[in-house]
C-alpha cells in the first residue's frame, strides 16, 4: 500500500467530515434542503454540477459558503453574451523585458469555480469549459495545461425559457454529473430568512464572514479516493446499466443518455452511500439519483412534446418499468 492510500480517511471519517460541511452549510444557507445534498453529492463523486433555478433562490450563496468551507482556492465568472473563451482559459502575453510570451492563466486554473448563469453567454464559451471539466487539464496555444486534480464547478443557470439564454450543448450538459432543480423555498423557509435578516444577520456577509475551512485540497482529494471503496454488487451493476439504457429506446426519447450517464449514475450512487454511512450501494440510491443523473442527459422526442408531455413524466415512466433487484 503507498503512502497516499495509508493516507486516505476510513468511510466514517468522510461521512464526519462531510456531515460537518453540511451543518455549516445550514447555518448559512436556509432550506434548500435537497440542493445542498445533491451539490456535497457532486463534490465527493468527483463531478460538477448544475444549478438550475429562478433567481434568488440561493444557488451563488450556496457556492461561494461552500469555497470557504472547503479552504480550496475559488474564482467567479460571472457568463455574459460578450465572454469570450480567452476569458476564462487565460492567454499568452508578450513580455517585453524578457521578449518572450508569459502565460496568464484564466480562472479555471483553480479548484472551485462558480459559473454564474452559465447559460447567458454563447455556445463558443460554454464550450471552452469541455476539456477542463472533463480531464482537468486546458490546451491554450498548443500547449496542454494541468488544472486542480480537485477542480470543481458549480454552474448555475437560469431556466431555458429565460430572455438572453442559450441552451448548453448537449455535450457541456453530458459533463456535469447532475442537474439539480431549486424551486421557491417553502413558507417556512422564506419566514426563517426574513428573520435573520430582521434580526440583523446578514447571511451573504456576516454567514460568510465567520466560516471557517472545514476540509483542504488535498483532504478533498483523499475523501473522493475513499469513496471508490464503497461496494457495489453485480445485480446493482446490472440496475444501473439497464436503467440507463432504458432511456435508449423508449418511444418519448428522441436521444437517450450514454455510457457516461451510466458511470455518472454509479459514482452518485457510490457518494450518496457514503454520506449515509453505509460502505454499499443500495437500489433506493440508485433509483432516487436516477432523475438528476439522466434529465439532463436525455432529449425529448417531438411527438411526446405535441401531446403535452414533459421530460420528467416520460423519465417516470421509464423507471418504473425497470425491475428493482432484491
Amino acid at each position: 500500500m503507498s503512502t497516499a492510500e495509508s493516507a486516505d480517511p476510513s468511510l466514517p471519517q468522510v461521512q464526519e467530515s462531510f456531515s460537518r460541511l453540511r451543518q455549516e452549510l445550514d447555518s448559512v444557507v436556509l432550506g434548500q434542503g435537497r440542493m445542498k445534498d445533491r451539490v456535497l453529492i457532486c463534490l465527493l463523486a468527483g463531478g460538477h454540477a448544475l444549478i438550475e433555478g429562478v433567481p434568488g433562490t440561493a444557488k451563488t450563496l450556496l457556492a461561494l459558503a461552500l469555497s470557504r468551507l472547503l479552504g480550496c482556492r475559488f474564482r467567479r465568472i460571472q457568463f455574459t453574451p460578450d465572454l469570450m473563451p480567452i476569458d476564462l482559459l487565460g492567454t499568452s502575453i508578450y513580455d517585453q523585458k524578457t521578449q518572450e510570451f508569459v502565460f496568464q492563466p484564466g480562472p479555471v486554473f483553480t479548484d472551485v469555480l462558480l459559473a454564474d448563469e452559465v447559460n447567458r453567454t454563447t455556445p463558443r464559451t460554454q464550450s471552452a469549459l469541455l476539456e477542463a471539466m472533463q480531464e482537468r487539464a486546458a490546451t491554450i496555444d498548443g500547449v496542454r495545461r494541468a488544472i486542480s486534480p480537485v477542480f470543481f464547478v458549480i454552474a448555475t443557470q437560469n431556466p431555458v425559457e429565460y430572455e438572453g439564454t442559450y441552451p448548453l450543448p448537449e455535450a457541456q450538459k453530458d459533463r456535469f454529473l447532475l442537474k439539480i432543480e431549486v424551486g421557491y423555498p417553502s413558507g417556512e423557509e422564506e419566514l426563517a430568512v426574513l428573520r435573520a435578516y430582521g434580526e440583523g444577520r446578514a447571511l451573504h456577509e456576516d454567514g460568510l464572514a465567520r466560516l471557517e475551512p472545514v476540509l483542504d485540497a488535498a483532504g478533498l482529494q483523499r475523501a473522493i479516493r475513499a469513496v471508490t471503496r464503497v461496494r457495489v454488487e453485480d445485480k446493482i451493476l446490472a440496475y444501473v446499466r439497464d436503467t440507463v439504457a432504458a432511456t435508449r429506446s423508449d418511444e418519448g426519447v428522441h436521444l437517450g443518455a450514454g455510457p457516461r450517464g451510466s458511470l455518472a449514475l454509479l459514482s452518485a450512487a457510490r457518494a450518496q452511500a457514503a454520506l449515509r454511512g453505509r460502505d454499499f450501494v443500495t437500489p433506493d440510491d440508485v433509483k432516487e439519483l436516477a432523475p438528476a443523473v439522466l434529465a439532463h442527459r436525455v432529449t425529448l422526442a417531438p411527438e411526446a412534446e405535441m401531446e403535452g408531455l414533459d421530460l420528467s413524466a416520460v423519465l417516470q415512466r421509464i423507471f418504473e418499468r425497470i425491475e428493482v433487484p432484491r
